[in-house]
């Protein structure tokens, strides 16, 4: 590893500008969902399938990407792959329904090298400072996805859908040309037989409880959170919420979460720590939501709940991502907890969007879904307090 000064930096930032698309292709789309629609003629029940592409790819895709990092390298492997995302970007502007949902799945692999790889990077070349990478990753990937969320509502009420999305990928390719110098310094380009020698062995993930935990963890809190990205604005039109305003508060939503990014790993590791971050969870991801079930139409109540569901998202993503770096001993076991949490995490969350969806179709009512998101958040913070009193996953 290449443990210069200079080096560091730059990798700090190079990362931070990968996560900076790890959301910002999922979250520029509820805003867009009407004209996509009607651009592509594409009935509303199949919308959520926008979202579930993604999250269903990187179930299929994670294990996949681990064994390709181990041929190749994290660094190739992230950049081969993040080349995909910017390829699906720019195809989905093509006004076909094949195009947009081709895209979509590249998106979907580009994204998912970042998921899974950047965390093992973090804890690879900032070994020294790895909860000041942990959540400069994840600032990045919720500060800029909410931008996203903001921008995109904004430019589509001036210009088209194509020059929207268009607008809304450059900074993928500008991420992946930063990345050009991480391939240099590591030359990474597959491991050696004397590198393999130094992998330290350590029992398969898979094969353990507490693995299997953090997977439940991570699955409960994605299938969550992209439930609320996909269906908020349509709950919120049911109180009489504008879709200008409800793109606003799904914006507010995801920026309340930012302050979570340092406050999680900060209190990880206090005594009780954990348990207050798990209380705000709660508080976000059940009480809040739940709220919405209320025949209220106060805009200024509606913005406090959203606030404070971002406030539960930001506790839930971010100790996901402390679990993959702080149960694990080293960066081998952490892409490979990483992918397997992502692997069958994902796949539970790709449910979410769709089952919600036609929950409410068959029902003619949001109340049902949102209590189903409760039940699902109430399991998710058991899993969390279970996690919190195990140790390491054994190597």
């Amino acid at each position: 590893m290449n443990d210069t000064q200079p080096h560091r930096q730059w990798f700090l930032f190079s990362m931070m500008m990968i996560a900076a698309n790890l959301r910002l292709p999922i979250t520029i789309i509820p805003p867009l969902l009407t004209h996509i629609e009607k651009t592509f003629a594409l009935p509303s029940s199949m919308a959520g399938l926008l979202t579930s592409i993604p999250l269903i790819t990187f179930a299929v895709f994670s294990p996949i990407i681990v064994r390709l990092a181990q041929r190749w390298g994290n660094e190739l492997t992230v950049f081969l792959l993040f080349f995909l995302l910017i390829i699906g970007s720019y195809l989905r502007i093509i006004p076909t329904v094949p195009a947009l949902f081709v895209g979509t799945f590249l998106i979907g692999i580009g994204i998912d090298s970042g998921n899974v790889l950047v965390p093992a990077l973090i804890k690879d070349h900032m070994a020294t400072n790895l909860r000041l990478g942990t959540s400069l990753y994840t600032l990045s990937m919720l500060l800029i996805g909410a931008i996203g969320t903001a921008l995109s509502g904004l430019l589509i009420s001036h210009i088209s859908l194509g020059a929207t999305m268009s607008i809304l990928s450059v900074l993928s390719v500008l991420a992946l040309l930063t990345w050009l110098p991480n391939l240099k310094a590591k030359r990474q380009a597959g491991l050696t037989a004397a590198q393999k020698a130094q992998v330290p062995h350590y029992q398969s993930v898979w094969h353990q409880p507490l693995g299997w935990l953090i997977t439940l963890f991570f699955g409960l809190q994605s299938l969550v959170y992209y439930a609320i990205i996909t269906w908020l604005p349509s709950i919120l039109a049911t109180h009489g919420v504008s879709t200008l305003s409800a793109s606003n508060l799904l914006t507010l939503l995801q920026l309340s979460g930012l302050p979570l990014s340092f406050m999680v790993p900060y209190l990880f590791s206090k005594k009780h720590g954990v348990s207050i971050l798990l209380a705000i969870m709660t508080l976000g991801y059940v009480i809040a939501p739940l709220t919405f079930i209320l025949p209220t139409h106060s805009l200024v109540f509606l913005t406090i709940m959203c606030l404070i569901t971002g406030l539960g998202s930001g506790v839930a993503f971010n100790l996901a991502i402390l679990f993959f770096t702080e149960k694990t001993t080293n960066p081998y076991q952490t892409a490979a907890i990483s992918g397997m949490a992502q692997s069958a995490g994902y796949l539970l969350a790709a449910v979410g969007p769709i089952l919600f969806g036609y929950l409410q179709q068959f029902t003619h009512s949001w109340t049902p879904v949102i209590w189903l998101l409760a039940l699902f958040a109430v399991a998710l913070t058991l899993s969390g307090l279970i996690i919190q009193r195990r140790g390491l996953i054994a190597e």
